[in-house]
């Protein structure tokens, strides 16, 4: 277990944290959640030493095992290829690896029985710990969790210097998850993955058997994972027995508890004061004024709970009128590079009032198609057609570093504004979005991310748009601003086209969807849950590049003869490879067994004491070992094969079901 006992810890005088008890027992899952600056990262730099509180002090288990995301790679590591970086996850690997080839070698040679039986035991420890670490197993699960992660096969190789710092991220991710470690502890591991990845993330965390800290603002996470809630807030961290939606409920049913508890202690308080005033002035009530003060006395404050809800505004004015559409896309292709298109021959519209989410890996060109929409990119054939009346506001996804930070609020409002227009709405429209009085002469430099949000806002609605474009506006929002968000979005009359990689974000605003692939674009006529249930439909490598899926269309048209035909044909197909995969699988573990017990015995015999042929012995356990890698190099090429078909498989039986 973990165990905070009575820690504080302050920055520049004021405490973040202030006699804090908690304990986390093995095995939970824990959700800690709070607002942004509230002290979360600081808990998970107590754990792991990077953090020393000013008071009080953090117990944790002897040998445990610390797995953690780094925010910085070093130089050195940059220098190595992608899979090589990944698959190192455990670190005392290579020094058990180097130390066991010494004593092999040392073993080889040696004479003195006694000082053979001290390596001997070291040379079992060693190579236990090594299996139980699945060093054998490192370099597949590596592949694994890279390309679930987004990662393309062919680009495994290359060094991690290549990618950029967001993906850089996911391979850090990917080495921790890999690592097995006994309490794991994440920081908003889903800021660098789009939605495919984190859906993938929420499955491997899912059957992750150790300690698990998730300090996320992504409640899909949180209500997948989670099974204990800790709320760090105002200096308390408060522990909640249960999930997300748990918490929410728990949190408002105290908070209902604690302002009767608070009306009641005032009402008695102001009665036992009123009855003290009477009768002090009168010496034959003297003794029941002293009485009352007694009682006064032992009454004790009843503290309300700090709130942690958003205090800022969103809400948005009624768009002006437009037509029917608000754009259409006729086909359009484009591409950064003339020979290498992102997509082609898209032909797609978005209706008038439309909230539409694009959908698709990191890569593939969602925020293109943002960009595209908002004429800050044009087609490279085709063309993007505005609808009638359509007033454009975009929210571009680097707007937070792009914000002039010497500017103040109204400035950077009023900058939005045409040369010529009138600046007499400005201060009205900042107020509508949480900057009034003193707020509106705030520096940009010093606004938080979700103020940064509404800065945003209010310059896009100084000039009310009725096509809202958005790239991932919740980056920088905490829970209760995002939700905030979520709900001005689903009042809001206007039209909505959004990349987010927020599913809990993504299933309440969103009634369309498009998913960008390397198929090309495809729309579905319904919400995320609808998308996530008809996708499978079009996701093989036949999809056409520009396709619309409906509810009324779905079970129609799109599922004739021939459609049964060819999944029955790509079923069979796969059958005959699935079982022929299978057999060479369970043939070749079962060589693993029988090799391990081959080495057991060896191993026994070296260890037993007795008389043997050392150099022998070493000899056919140094093949033996030789044997095994090989045997697991040809196990690991085919069961990542094995993997490949099965997926292929539930697709294709999905799509039959």
């Amino acid at each position: 277990m973990i165990d905070f006992k009575n820690i504080s810890k302050s920055y520049s005088g004021e405490y973040i944290l202030k006699a804090v008890n908690c304990r986390i027992n093995t095995g939970e899952r824990i959700g800690v959640v709070g607002p942004n600056g509230a002290g979360k990262s600081t808990l998970f730099g107590m754990i792991t030493g990077e953090v020393v509180p000013d008071s009080g002090e953090v117990v944790i288990p002897k040998e445990s095992r610390l797995g953690i995301m780094r925010q910085h790679i070093s130089g050195a590591d940059l220098e190595r290829s992608l899979l090589e970086f990944t698959a190192d996850a455990i670190p005392e690997l290579k020094s058990y690896c180097l130390e066991l080839e010494d004593i092999e070698e040392r073993m080889a040679v040696c004479e003195d029985d006694r000082e053979l039986e001290i390596m001997l035991k070291r040379h079992g420890f060693l190579q236990s710990s090594i299996e139980h670490l699945g060093a054998y197993h490192l370099d597949v699960e590596a592949k694994q969790a890279l390309t679930s992660l987004g990662f393309p096969v062919a680009k495994l190789s290359e060094k991690l210097s290549s990618f950029s710092g967001g993906w850089q991220m996911r391979a850090a991710l990917a080495r921790v998850l890999i690592s097995r470690p006994d309490i794991l502890l994440l920081d908003e591991p889903s800021n660098y993955l789009d939605i495919p990845a984190v859906e993938w993330l929420c499955r491997f965390l899912a059957n992750f058997q150790g300690t698990l800290l998730l300090i996320s603002h992504d409640r899909f996470l949180l209500r997948k994972l989670a099974d204990i809630t800790l709320e760090v807030n105002r200096g308390t961290v408060t522990r909640y027995a249960g999930n997300y939606d748990y918490y929410r409920r728990e949190r408002e049913q105290r908070r209902i508890a604690l302002e009767a508890a608070k009306r009641n202690a005032d009402h008695k308080k102001e009665q036992l004061e009123r009855m003290i005033d009477r009768f002090r002035a009168k010496s034959t009530k003297a003794a029941a004024a002293k009485s009352a003060q007694k009682k006064l006395d032992r009454i004790e404050d009843v503290k309300l709970s700090e709130t942690i809800d958003y205090h800022g505004v969103i809400k948005f004015p009624e768009p002006p009128a437009c037509g029917a559409e608000a754009a259409r896309f006729e086909h359009v292709s484009f591409g950064y590079e003339p020979d290498k298109l992102l997509f082609t021959d898209v032909d797609l519209d978005i209706a008038s009032g439309e909230k539409l989410a694009i959908i698709g890996y990191n890569g593939m060109g969602k925020t293109t198609l943002l960009k595209l929409l908002a004429g800050v990119l044009k087609p490279v054939s085709g063309r993007v057609v505005p609808g009638h009346r359509i007033i454009c506001g975009y929210q571009a996804q680097e707007f937070a570093e792009l914000v002039n930070g010497e500017l103040s609020v109204y400035d950077a409002v009023r900058a939005a504004l045409p040369a010529d227009a009138p600046t007499g709405n400005v201060a009205n429209v900042a107020g509508t979005f949480g900057f009034s009085g003193d707020a509106m002469k705030k520096p940009c430099a010093v606004l938080s991310g979700g103020e940064k949000i509404r800065l945003q806002m209010a310059r896009i609605f100084v000039n009310p748009p009725n096509l809202l474009i958005l790239d991932e506006p919740t980056t920088h929002l905490d829970i209760a601003a995002r939700e905030l968000l979520q709900e001005a979005l689903k009042n809001y009359t206007g039209t909505v086209a959004m990349v987010s990689h927020d599913i809990e974000f993504v299933r309440n605003v969103a009634e369309v969807v498009w998913e960008v692939s390397p198929a090309g674009v495809t729309k579905y006529f319904g919400n995320y849950d609808y998308y996530l249930e008809k996708s499978a439909a079009l996701s093989g490598g036949n999809a056409p590049v520009t396709a619309a899926v409906s509810p009324l269309e779905s079970d129609g048209a799109m599922t004739a003869k021939e459609r049964r035909r060819a999944r029955a044909q790509a079923r069979n197909a796969i059958a005959g490879e699935l079982n022929k995969a299978k057999k060479e699988v369970e043939k070749l573990e079962e060589l693993m067994d029988e090799q391990s017990s081959r080495k057991a015995v060896l191993v026994a015999k070296l260890s037993s004491g007795e008389k043997v042929d050392f150099a022998r012995l070493n000899t056919e356990l140094a093949q033996l070992d030789k044997e095994i890698a090989e045997t697991e190099t040809r196990w690991e090429e085919r069961a990542m094969e094995l993997e490949a078909l099965r997926q292929e498989n539930d697709r294709i039986n999905r799509e039959n079901n």
